[in-house]
C-alpha cells in the first residue's frame, strides 16, 4: 500500500491546524505557507475534509478553516481513508463482501488480510494529539509505538 500525495497532505493539513487550534479559523494561505504545500492542491483536501465534517469553516477576512472536533478526535486512518479510500492493501479487501471469485480457496488471501488489521490498527491507534505530544516530548517530525 501507497500512501499518495492527497493522504500526506490532508495529514500534515489536518495536523497544522490542530497545532494552531488555539488561533481560531486559519486561511488556506497560511496553511500553504508553513507546510510548503500549494494553495490550489489544499482547496482540493479541503473539499473532501469539510464533506466530511472534519473541518468548520468560516468565509470573510477573518475566515478560514478549523478542526470540527479535538485533535483527540481524530485518527490517522479516517483522514486518510477520507483521501485514499481504503486501507486495503489489495483491492479484493476494499469492500466489506469480497467479490473475488477466488476468495473461498485463495492461499493469500490470509496474508493480506493480516495485513490490513496491522495497517487498520496501527493507524487507528493514533490520533492527531498523539502526534502533537510525540513531537513535543520528542522533539522530533516522528511518532513510535
Amino acid at each position: 500500500m501507497k500512501i499518495s500525495t492527497k493522504g500526506r497532505y490532508a495529514l500534515r493539513m489536518m495536523l497544522d491546524l490542530a497545532e494552531h487550534k488555539e488561533s481560531g479559523y486559519i486561511s488556506l494561505k497560511e496553511i500553504a505557507t508553513r507546510q510548503e504545500i500549494s494553495k490550489q492542491y489544499l482547496e482540493q483536501i479541503v473539499t473532501l475534509l469539510h464533506t466530511s465534517d472534519f473541518l468548520r469553516t468560516n468565509r470573510g477576512k477573518q475566515g478560514g478553516y478549523m478542526l470540527a472536533k479535538d485533535p483527540s478526535k481524530y485518527t490517522v486512518a479516517q483522514i486518510l481513508r477520507i483521501t485514499e479510500g481504503t486501507l486495503s492493501p489489495v483491492a479484493c479487501l476494499d469492500s466489506e463482501v469480497n467479490e473475488c471469485n477466488r476468495a473461498g480457496f485463495c492461499k493469500t488471501l490470509p496474508v493480506w488480510k493480516g495485513l490490513e488489521e496491522v495497517i487498520t490498527n496501527y493507524l487507528e491507534g493514533i490520533t492527531l494529539q498523539d502526534l502533537l505530544d510525540s513531537v513535543e516530548s520528542n522533539g522530533a517530525d516522528f511518532y513510535v509505538i
